[in-house]
């Protein structure tokens, strides 16, 4: 079986448009990476992993319609493809083995 392999990121980005219960575009895609790993993210950085994963076929995408609020400008949503979910599933499976392979006690945190 081909295993499916993408970076932490692409993974998160993922994530997040599977989580998405409102059309996921940039902007929405862009917070919520932010409020979930706590981390300062570029705007760029998010738009050029979105189109890498469409490329990739993990994304679909379309355009909206045009608003005045926007100044005219289209918003781009995304959507998970098959290929996409199917995706996230296999690392899923194979984190959730990893874990369960961890022995008993060996996590355990001490405090000096």
């Amino acid at each position: 079986m081909k295993r499916t392999f993408l970076g932490e990121f692409e993974e998160v980005v993922l994530l997040v448009i599977a989580g998405c219960t409102e059309e996921a575009y940039g902007v929405t895609i862009w917070e919520r990476l932010q409020q979930q790993t706590g981390r300062s993210i570029t705007m760029s950085a998010v738009h050029a992993t979105l189109y890498r994963l469409e490329e990739k076929g993990y994304l679909a995408s379309e355009l909206g319609g045009a608003t005045a609020e926007r100044g005219g400008r289209r918003k781009r949503f995304f959507a998970l493809t098959a290929t996409g979910s199917k995706a996230l599933l296999e690392i899923q499976e194979m984190r959730a083995n990893l874990w369960q392979d961890i022995p008993a006690g060996k996590l355990q945190v001490i405090i000096k």
